[in-house]
């Protein structure tokens, strides 16, 4: 006798049936890429630039293939939670080694290395580069930098939403495993929710493009540093970076503003344009971490300003570059590391600050730290009270010894893999502030070291190859939280 339809057990997922799962995720990424790779065609056309057919080849070659993969049929079967963390991998493994192709096969011509560093850099939003002489290349290979960076920021993320409902992928899981939101689900769909993210992700962008060229500049850098900014990603169209435009505190304050912005959880975006517009400064995140800024910047000023600097200007940059490091954003108005010793010391501690949950920010993000307080307040009333029983919570929940844990263990890795990766850039002969600020900036997302060689004024060109591979994988471990790549390491993983 056959049970009903909802009583009948689950399809079995066999390993054919994941592989085509995952297949299918990857192609249709991989084809919406091609898609957008239209564009920087559309301008080397209008430019009349000679990789103009590269740009079309390509796209052409990623949406046959990547139609062909999206359309395998995979039946009713259904990838289990632990396989999204796979899935998120390969997502952005595949994108990032697609996106590298217009690096090699077009201008500037970069080696695989250099160019799969400049595509993970880009599409993490880390913001790190490897090409020098950025003023004088193509708008096409500019505009498409400045896209992968966007599309890194939420924007990939919307795009995955919209290929895995039908692969019948729980959409939360892969954005958790992302962007470690952990705000609450107000929305009655999760899939409502992504596309509404989009729609305040774009605004923002509109909003901040239409400031920078109301401001000076050139439609063409207004549309690219407008991407780049509200992604908290980096990437300019200038080798003196943001500094390209330091003659106007118009432009560097609205990067500012728009980098904060950035750096916010999204969701209450959407409950303030919903009319609930209380949480967007009642929430304990974000009043931490703009209080964490005016700190850092009026510490930075008060000793800046002393330096024979006017204190007006002082003001601007610093608050303009302490933002840019803490939200990993890695534009530069300066060399910041020309302002002393303790500007370098400052600098390498805000590398590990971060944004807010659910932004496009990297780091540690500002609610472990504030979870990691609690902890200590527990630690220390347990010590002079041993039989003190207290609830803790945050943001009105309930904080239980779980989640705790899980926040120590990711510190705990966080840590030791920036250090493993400072270690491994140490074989490669690189000085120790290199090696560190060089791991620090690539696990938190942030874009320039510190030092001659990859600092502010510097980049990651000089590096060998081994040790921008390193960085590669630094990079996508420190985007996807860490323990979405390390567990894939695990025996364990694997074996069930």
């Amino acid at each position: 006798m056959l049970k009903p339809s909802h009583m009948q057990a689950p399809t079995k997922l066999t390993g054919v049936d994941a592989a085509k799962i995952l297949s299918r995720a990857v192609g249709g990424l991989l084809a919406l890429l091609s898609i957008a790779m239209l564009l920087p065609f559309a301008v080397a056309v209008a430019n009349s630039e000679k990789e103009q057919w590269t740009y079309l080849t390509l796209a052409v070659i990623g949406v046959v293939v990547g139609t062909a993969l999206f359309l395998q049929k995979s039946g009713d079967a259904k990838l289990r939670a632990r396989q999204v963390f796979l899935l998120t991998s390969l997502c952005w493994l595949s994108a990032s080694l697609f996106s590298a192709l217009p690096f090699i096969f077009a201008q500037p011509y970069l080696s695989f290395a250099d160019a799969w560093f400049e595509s993970m850099s880009a599409i993490t939003t880390t913001g790190a580069t490897v090409i020098v002489g950025l003023d004088n290349l193509p708008r096409a290979v500019l505009l498409w930098r400045g896209m992968l960076q966007w599309l890194g920021g939420i924007g990939i993320i919307v795009m995955a939403m919209a290929i895995l409902p039908f692969l019948q992928v729980g959409g939360m899981r892969l954005f958790q495993a992302e962007s470690s939101d952990i705000s609450g689900k107000f929305m009655p769909r999760s899939s409502n929710m992504v596309f509404a993210i989009g729609r305040v992700y774009i605004l923002l962008t509109l909003l901040v493009m239409l400031l920078y060229w109301f401001g000076g500049m050139h439609t063409f850098d207004a549309i690219v540093h407008g991407m780049t900014t509200i992604a908290t990603a980096g990437f300019s169209n200038y080798d003196a970076s943001f500094g390209h435009f330091a003659d106007s505190p118009f432009l560097m304050i609205t990067g500012t503003l728009f980098m904060v912005a950035g750096a916010l959880p999204f969701v209450l975006y959407i409950r303030a344009l919903k009319g609930d517009v209380g949480p967007l400064y009642q929430d304990s995140q974000v009043r931490a971490f703009l209080i964490f800024l005016a700190v850092a910047i009026t510490f930075i000023t008060l000793v800046h300003g002393t330096r024979g600097r006017d204190v007006f200007d002082a003001l601007i940059h610093t608050a303009f570059n302490v933002v840019s490091v803490v939200t990993t954003t890695g534009y530069a108005s300066e060399d910041y590391g020309q302002w002393g010793n303790w500007a370098l010391m400052v600098f390498f501690y805000l590398m590990f600050v971060g944004g807010c949950t659910g932004s496009t920010a990297g780091g540690m993000k500002i609610f472990r730290f504030q979870l990691s307080q609690l902890l200590l307040k527990k630690q220390f009333s347990q010590l002079i009270h041993p039989n003190l029983v207290r609830v803790q919570s945050y943001q009105d929940r309930r904080v239980n010894d779980a989640l705790l844990g899980s926040m120590v263990a990711f510190c705990f890795m966080y840590f030791l893999l920036v250090a493993f990766i400072a270690l491994g850039l140490s074989l490669f002969d690189l000085d120790f502030l290199t090696a560190i600020s060089g791991a620090a900036s690539a696990v938190s997302n942030v874009g320039p070291g510190l030092g001659e060689v990859i600092g502010p004024s510097g980049s990651f060109a000089s590096l060998e190859s081994g040790a921008k591979l390193l960085l590669v994988f630094a990079m996508l471990a420190g985007r996807l939280e860490i323990m979405t790549v390390l567990i894939l390491f695990h025996r364990h993983y694997w074996r069930h």
